[in-house]
């Protein structure tokens, strides 16, 4: 049980780096899309140059990060003896495409960057620029939650 413990516990210390460091780099790269009088996701997205709102994402961002990733790790308990057979490579393969695939890409949410954002969002959210760049986000935290979980989680 401990075991099970501590792999959700550096399931959520890896998931959070990641995903901190993929979203500020990507936020820096998409200042366009998330900020300014004329962004595109004005409409749904909290604003986050209003001071209330900022501090709302800033002091729900690590507890909502905790409970996705203890939900994320827990689908993982029952092949996680099976992980820890596999090489580092394999490893690696395994967790950045899970964290792609399942986690972003293939996902059943339509968002920007997803299969079913392709389809069920209006043109104007569906730009390549606006794709892509979501897109670079995805891939940064897949790659880096890869690398990271083969080298310290398995």
């Amino acid at each position: 049980m401990i075991e099970y413990v501590y792999f959700s516990l550096l399931f959520f210390i890896i998931h959070l780096v990641c995903y901190v460091i993929a979203g500020v780099i990507d936020l820096q790269l998409a200042k366009r899309i998330y900020s300014g009088k004329n962004r595109i996701f004005k409409s749904f997205f909290r604003n986050m140059e209003d001071d209330k709102e900022s501090k709302r994402i800033a002091k729900l961002l690590i507890p909502s990060q905790l409970i996705r990733a203890i939900f994320m790790s827990l689908v993982l308990y029952p092949i996680l003896p099976f992980l820890k057979d596999l090489n580092f490579e394999t490893q690696f393969i395994f967790m950045a495409s899970l964290m792609f695939v399942y986690a972003d890409f293939a996902s059943a949410i339509p968002f920007f960057n997803t299969i079913e954002g392709i389809v069920y969002l209006k043109k104007e959210f569906v730009r390549q620029s606006v794709f892509w760049t979501i897109q670079l986000e995805a891939i940064l935290y897949s790659l880096m939650f890869g690398l990271l979980s083969a080298w310290i989680l398995i």
